[in-house]
């Protein structure tokens, strides 16, 4: 398994080649990279724009491993209102046209929400209305993705959707496509579930793994913690992804270094570093 880390673990006033710099020199192979509003990868960023980027990684050493975004929190592909469904799909282009460029052949896809509970007064969709939009969703972009060489892959999140492996799996499989797949949260299963369960019944659907831990006595979003300090049974998880045959990028996604490292953020990046090898040694 290749050891890439998540733009998001990063302080958010370092700029792009700080932070490709230190993933460098924590001993990362890869950096996941995020479409955002206003970051290096962004909505109106044009193909010169993306070329740099891609040029500043690999004059650092190292490989673009992903493309995620936040965005679909503020556009949920099964809202009632029309216009948020298409700011969605708009958003899943532009996911799919900047990794073909980045050279990326993966993307982080949240197919929509039932509902949310971080967001407040957030938009609540009847389930089987929302399953019916999500794969409304996902199926109209199969086509560019193809056509790009670019997987679709579902992330399993906070969004009351697709709670259990067995209909993620489902969920899947109903495109009978090969680019569309599974995005993989280790950490993200702890709330209801466990994550050896999932690696199991996804197996070869698995595109893209990534690593978080999780306390389940602390709950919420405040769960979160570093690799090794949470209730995730990380010899049961790389049991199950050696099982799989999984031998691709995974990315460490940890919580924001400020204010839980408020000083030394930095830090974080190497000790993550430092657990995944561990984990990976398991």
């Amino acid at each position: 398994m290749k050891k890439s880390i998540s733009i998001w673990s990063f302080y958010g006033n370092w700029n792009l080649d700080e932070k490709l710099r230190l993933a460098k020199a924590a001993g990362y192979e890869g950096f996941e990279i995020d479409l955002s509003e206003a970051g290096p990868v962004n909505l109106a960023s044009t193909a010169a724009d993306l070329k740099a980027v891609r040029a500043l990684a690999e004059k650092r050493g190292v490989v673009l491993s992903g493309l995620a975004t936040g965005l679909y929190w503020g556009a949920n592909a099964c809202s009632e209102d029309p216009a948020v469904r298409q700011r969605a799909a708009a958003i899943l282009k532009k996911q799919i046209e900047c990794a073909s460029t980045l050279g990326i052949d993966a993307i982080l896809v949240v197919p929509g929400a039932v509902g949310v509970d971080f967001i407040p007064g957030g938009e609540v969709v009847p389930y089987q209305i929302a399953y019916e939009r999500a794969k409304e969703f996902v199926r109209a972009a199969i086509p560019a993705a193809e056509q790009a060489g670019v997987t679709i892959c579902i992330e399993n999140v906070w969004n009351k959707f697709l709670l259990s492996p067995l209909e993620m799996k489902a969920f899947i499989d109903s495109f009978g496509s090969e680019r569309v797949a599974s995005y993989f949260d280790v950490g993200n299963t702890l709330a209801t579930g466990y994550p050896e369960h999932w690696i199991s019944a996804l197996g070869p659907r698995i595109r893209r793994v990534h690593f978080k831990d999780y306390r389940r006595a602390v709950g919420g979003v405040d769960g979160f913690c570093d690799l090794l300090s949470g209730d995730v049974n990380w010899a049961g998880v790389m049991k199950e992804l050696k099982a799989a045959g999984y031998q691709g990028w995974v990315a460490a996604e940890m919580i924001p270094p400020v204010p839980f490292y408020k000083h030394c953020p930095e830090v974080l990046i190497h000790n993550t570093s430092r657990a995944m090898d561990a984990i990976f040694a398991l």
